[in-house]
């Protein structure tokens, strides 16, 4: 289901969670990172070597939950936005999640927001109660306050259109809408902004602008935009970009020529060529 939605399963999320014991004490990170692609960030920020060092670029990052402050280092630093830094302790029934964003304009303290799940569904409105920014943590983590009972399964936020934001750059949400084929469910309505190759900084839009072009494989799309290029080599943005070419063009997503890999397709450690074999 990750693979093929991008959501994460109930069953992955369990497994990532720290025990009741340690969520009560206090802060701290919640890593949602379930692919092996080359990434690093976290590991090496740590100041309190929280999450373990990796042999292998390759792996996945392992928290000891003891060792961890939930400072927000590694949140702020992962590329892939998939570290959020939850506070079970607050009582009140209330909880805080610390969660990156890098959209603008910011939230201010005290704004209200509307929190969503992982696949963008309202759950409830939630305060904003920090917004912290730093050398050490660049992109910036936003915290609600929100209800104890629903804090696994929020992980974004939408502005709340109202009166005093009428007219205003925050509620600009562009949305492009295809059509389903014959029997296809429609379930795409994705706004252009939408990040599609985090590694590159290309957007939906982007992609969806190259395609009405006549760039119509992900290798051209690759080579003109960049996108596939970054360290995760295509791993996340290649099957996403697959995807928008069979939407908007029509052609199965099978008959969509993928992206080309050449040798090594994971990432080796130097000394892997200056072993003697």
């Amino acid at each position: 289901m990750l693979i093929r939605t991008g959501i994460v399963t109930q069953e992955l999320i369990e497994k990532a969670l720290p025990s009741p014991e340690r969520r009560a004490q206090g802060p701290y990170a919640m890593i949602e990172c379930f692919q092996e692609i080359p990434c690093n960030p976290c590991s090496i920020s740590c100041p309190f070597h929280a999450i373990l060092p990796m042999e292998d670029i390759n792996e996945l990052p392992q928290l000891v939950p003891e060792l961890c402050t939930g400072c927000g280092i590694c949140a702020g630093v992962c590329p892939g936005l998939a570290i959020f830094i939850i506070d079970e302790s607050k009582g009140d029934e209330k909880g805080l999640i610390s969660i990156p964003y890098e959209f603008s304009p910011l939230p201010q303290k005290g704004d209200v927001v509307m929190a969503v799940d992982r696949e963008g569904n309202p759950v409830e409105e939630a305060q904003v109660v920090r917004v912290v920014q730093s050398k050490k943590i660049p992109t910036p983590l936003v915290t609600l306050e929100v209800s104890l009972s629903k804090i696994h399964g929020i992980r974004f936020f939408q502005p709340i259109k109202n009166e005093e934001y009428i007219g205003d750059d925050r509620n600009t949400n562009p949305t492009t809408t295809v059509e389903p084929k014959d029997g296809e469910e429609d379930t795409l309505e994705m706004a252009d902004e939408t990040i599609a190759c985090r590694c590159e900084g290309i957007t939906l839009g982007d992609i969806r602008r190259l395609i009405h072009e006549g760039y119509t494989t992900v290798d051209e799309i690759k080579r003109i935009s960049r996108a596939g290029m970054g360290p995760c080599q295509a791993r996340t943005c290649g099957p996403l970009i697959a995807q928008e070419i069979a939407r908007m063009t029509g052609v199965p997503i099978e008959e969509v020529d993928p992206s080309l890999h050449r040798p090594p397709t994971k990432s080796l450690p130097l000394a892997f060529f200056m072993e003697d074999n």
